[in-house]
């Protein structure tokens, strides 16, 4: 595999936002044969898509091509900043503890901490939820229909990268939430009726 070639055949695959936000790189270092590091509300930049190449190429092409639209999903669905009342807490509580901390207000300064603790929390949670998840797979597979594939191919395809990569990183068992995405890829993909109930996918 051309390590050039393919990252620009990755980037002409990525939707226009995943241009605009993201960056592939090789890390042939690490394990994971793709990792999408949580961007924090204070990095700035590009968000990473680290890939290791050598583990990349034993995947199939259309494997490749969802794995990375998953990637790229996951990654351009972080939202820090939009409106809503956790993120509005998070931002009245950093102002707030700013001012507590110019004034030297020490029982100010804990509150607006604490508040500001909570509610960046909750914004963490939101964004990692098992809904989450599974919306970052049915975002990629809706990108892949643009690029050519049926909506079938592309579930299956994502299924079955997500049981590659198990393999490939020496994994023994899916994680219960590979477990949980691979039962609705399933009923995407027309390979079981049994989708994944409501209550499952807003688990958090």
């Amino acid at each position: 595999m051309n390590l050039d070639s393919e990252i620009s055949r990755l980037l002409d695959l990525m939707p226009a936002t995943g241009r605009m936000l993201t960056k592939i790189v090789s890390r042939p270092q690490q394990s994971k044969v793709i990792d999408t590091p949580f961007p924090m509300p204070w990095e700035r930049g590009l968000r990473p898509v680290f890939i290791n190449f050598d583990l990349w190429k034993q995947l199939s092409r259309p494997e490749r091509d969802l794995t990375l639209l998953r990637g790229v999903s996951v990654l351009t669905g972080v939202r820090w900043f939009k409106p809503d009342i956790y993120q509005g807490i998070t931002l009245a509580g950093l102002v707030g503890l700013t001012a507590q901390i110019v004034q030297g207000d020490a029982v100010g300064i804990v509150v607006a901490g604490a508040l500001t603790a909570i509610a960046g929390n909750r914004v963490w949670r939101t964004n990692r939820t098992l809904e989450r998840e599974i919306t970052a797979d049915e975002e990629a597979i809706k990108v892949a229909i643009r690029r050519g594939y049926t909506q079938t191919e592309a579930s299956r395809q994502l299924l079955n990268a997500i049981e590659t990569i198990a393999k490939i990183e020496g994994r023994q068992s899916l994680s219960f939430t590979e477990l949980i995405r691979s039962q609705n890829l399933k009923t995407m993909g027309n390979l079981s009726p049994v989708g994944v109930p409501d209550i499952v996918r807003q688990e958090d």
